[in-house]
């Protein structure tokens, strides 16, 4: 990675996370609430779905975890495999009886959970620091995301808040790429390269 790649990236991760501490609860809820209006309209045919467990500074899309259980839509939860030091997925289906608290304290599948091919899904909702209208990722710095998203099948799909969708953001070849990013306020596709 180049030096000035590495700072641009460090630089733009502590701008957003300044600017994520600043979110009111209050304001978080509605912007959730608003995302998960947008996200119910936009994937009425995903039948296989990997949702993603926010943390406090992201925006919320359990409750479509939970409306999508409800229907019978399959859903699964990433987790981290010690033995790989990666993630994979597994099918949750009941959120208070398969969520455990796992590494990174991120909420994340039960072991009695089964493990679902990454091949398998039509929608994976991936949230970020960062993305851009080229369909860009910024992460928090790991590279967890972008080596599960490698394998994954389906509508790769940004979820983040609508200040949090730049312009352009700084990349490296083995950053992941997203096809739509769905804020509060918009869905937007990715500009093909």
């Amino acid at each position: 990675m180049e030096p000035d790649n590495n700072r641009l990236k460090t630089e733009l991760r502590s701008h957003i996370r300044a600017r994520l501490e600043k979110i009111s609860v209050a304001v978080r809820a509605v912007e959730s609430i608003d995302l998960c209006e947008r996200l119910k309209t936009q994937m009425p045919s995903a039948h296989t779905i990997l949702f993603f467990a926010p943390l406090p500074d992201e925006l919320d899309v359990w409750p479509v975890l939970e409306l999508s259980l409800a229907l019978g839509v399959n859903c699964a939860l990433p987790f981290f495999d010690a033995d790989k030091k990666n993630y994979g997925a597994k099918r949750i289906k009941n959120v208070a009886a398969d969520i455990v608290t796992g590494k990174f304290g991120v909420r994340e599948p039960a072991v009695s959970c089964a493990e679902i091919s990454l091949n398998q899904f039509d929608l994976v909702l991936i949230p970020g620091m960062a993305f851009d209208l080229s369909g860009n990722r910024l992460g928090r710095g790991r590279g967890f995301y972008d080596r599960l998203l490698e394998n994954a099948s389906g509508i790769k799909c940004g979820v983040c808040h609508d200040f949090q969708l730049l312009e352009k953001i700084p990349t490296e070849p083995h950053d992941a790429k997203v096809d739509f990013i769905l804020t509060p306020s918009r869905c937007v596709r990715r500009k093909k390269d």
